[in-house]
Parts: C-alpha cells; structure tokens; sequence
C-alpha cells in the first residue's frame, strides 16, 4: 500500500514537472511567434539597409544591427579569455577553501546581483571619462564585459567541475603537464558548457539598454572606417528600439527591431552549437 501511495506521488510530481516545462517552453514559443508575426511585414529591404532619416522621412536600421554586431564581438573578444582563464584557474590551480576563491567567488555572486543601470554609470565614468574612450562603442563593450564576466566564471567553473576526476589522474600519471591536460582534456570536454556561458553572454549583450545609453550612446551614422567606428558613439537594436518606444508612436518599427533581434539571436545561438559539435566531435 505504501509503495502505491509512493508510485502515485512519483508520478503526479513527474507530470507537474513536465506541464511546468511544458508551459515554460510554450511561454517562449508564444512570445516568440507573437513578435516575429507583428515586425516580419514591417521589414523591407529599405529598412535593413539605410540609416534613419528625419529629412527623409525612413527609419532604417543598419547602423543599429552593425554597432549591435560591434557590441557582441568586442566584448566577447574582452571577456571570454578572462572569464575561462579565471575559471580555469580558480577550478584547477587555486586551494579549493583559500580565501582567494572564497573572494573571487564572493564578489562574481555580488557582481550579478547589481543592476545595469549602476553599470553604466561606473562605465561612463570610468571608462568614458577617466580613461578618455568617450561615449563609444569601446566603452559600451568594456561595461558589458564586466556585466558577463560572473556568468562566463561560474557556468565555465560547472563545465569543468563536471569533468571526472579520472581523466584529470589519468592523463597526470601519464606524465602530461597541467597545461596540457587543460589543453586537450578539460577544455574539449567542458565545451558544451562554455558554448552555453558564451550564448548566456552573448543574450545579455544583445537585450541590454540601460548601459548602453550612458556609454555608447545613441549614435545612428556608420563611419568609412572599421576601426574608427569602435570609437564613435552607436546605439545599438535594443538602444534604438527603447527610444521608439519611448516616444509612444511607430510601435510597428518596434515589433520589426524586436524581430531582427529575436532573428539575430537565433542565428548566433544555432551557429555556437553547431561549432560546439564539430569541436565536441575532434
């Protein structure tokens, strides 16, 4: 008798935990398809090829999709070393109970916890003003590297926690370094979950506004040079999309900047797990 009070109880847990996936991934999917059905017929060639206008009267968004495209690869080329490196070595060098970890680990927790806007303040004053970058794309991406950094740390701290210890006594038996050991061990195995942290990352660059506005601004004019963009003012989709809908009115522009995101997201999502399969397969 208890054992079928025990299987029931099983079973009913089991079905709520599958309607709460259930209505979680349908949740997405509706907010999805919701948004995509409302800016898809906004979009036109026109608009993703142009700059906005006032004198001529259009509202193109190629300047917000290149600055937002600035945004990700900068910072990801800022906090993707220092993330897995500090990873790597609180997870594999440092004393599991030292107080440098109990510190680093401290402070990433409390770095997550902080809202965006404190972010941009500290970048627009350090960045921005004391390091004389300006309002720029360059210090856009400097604040946000910070703002990844907690989610890159502990996620890559979990990928390489996952890891058996066997590999790790294994290959140093074998007489291989600890570099080399992190080099074709660790590091291919924990893929999966680097991958994971780098479209985490990249998910918070893309949807945040509130610092972009105190450090790179709201620029919409492309530069001649590829560089000399990275020093200009440029607002970025979600920037620009804030600003629309700011102002109460072209909430059509609006749906079709959130579609373009929504679009852009998808394609850097399913391009990182495609490279983290081939490179789970070598």
């Amino acid at each position: 008798m208890k054992s079928k009070k025990l299987r029931i109880g099983d079973n009913i847990l089991k079905s709520l935990i599958v309607f709460c996936a259930g209505f979680t991934a349908l949740l997405a999917l509706s907010l999805v398809l919701y948004v995509l059905f409302k800016g898809v017929g906004s979009i036109n060639l026109e608009m993703l090829t142009t700059a906005p206008s006032e004198l001529k009267g259009t509202v193109g968004v190629l300047p917000m999709i290149v600055n937002t495209l600035y945004m990700i690869v900068l910072t990801l080329l800022i906090s993707v070393p220092i993330g897995i490196g500090s990873a790597i070595y609180l997870n594999e060098y440092a004393k599991k109970d030292s107080k440098l970890v109990r510190l680093v680990e401290f402070t990433t927790q409390t770095l997550a916890g902080i809202p965006s806007i404190i972010y941009g303040l500290f970048g627009y004053m350090f960045f921005s003003i004391f390091c004389g970058f300006g309002v720029s794309i360059l210090s856009g991406s400097l604040t946000l590297a910070i703002m990844v950094l907690p989610t890159l740390i502990r996620t890559t701290q979990e990928a390489l926690s996952s890891v058996p210890d066997m590999y790790r006594e294994g290959a140093l038996g074998m007489g291989a370094r600890k570099i080399h050991l992190i080099r074709t061990i660790l590091l291919p195995c924990s893929m999966p979950g680097i991958v994971t942290a780098v479209i985490l990352s990249i998910g918070k660059v893309v949807g945040e506004s509130a610092a972009l506005i105190f450090t790179s601004g709201m620029g919409y004019m492309l530069t001649d040079g590829i560089v000399s963009q990275i020093f200009k003012s440029g607002a970025t989709l979600t920037v620009q999309l804030y600003l629309y809908a700011s102002r109460g009115e072209n909430l059509s522009v609006c749906f079709a900047l959130a579609s373009i995101l929504i679009v852009i997201v998808l394609i850097i999502n399913v391009s990182a797990r495609l490279l983290s399969k081939k490179l789970e397969a070598k």
